[in-house]
């Protein structure tokens, strides 16, 4: 049921744009880099340039991000948020930037 919630409320924002909390993580690793510490910086960072394409952690959830190219390494493995529009199952990145 949560599933199905969080797919309603992406598909209920994705016309008009929305904002998105949450950590880059990759495809390798998935979910378990959710806590910005080093290590999570470090793998995220390393997995990445080994051809892991970045994606978004959001509720627990791993959200694909269409336009990866946008993500900066400065950012692999912390909290961001994000500004984009949800196309199918992946995020078109507008802007991205470090969360407070």
């Amino acid at each position: 049921m949560k599933k199905l919630a969080l797919v309603f409320a992406f598909c209920a924002v994705a016309a008009f744009g929305a904002e998105w909390t949450g950590y880059v993580s990759e495809t390798k690793c998935g979910v378990k880099h959710n806590d910005g510490s080093e290590a999570s910086v470090k793998c995220v960072t390393h997995c990445i340039k080994g051809g892991a394409k970045p994606a978004l952690v959001v509720g627990g959830k791993l959200v694909a991000i269409s336009n990866p190219d946008k993500v900066p390494e400065s950012l692999y493995g912390l909290k961001v948020t994000v500004q984009g529009e949800l196309k199918g199952d992946a995020i078109e990145i507008s802007s991205i930037a470090a969360a407070q």
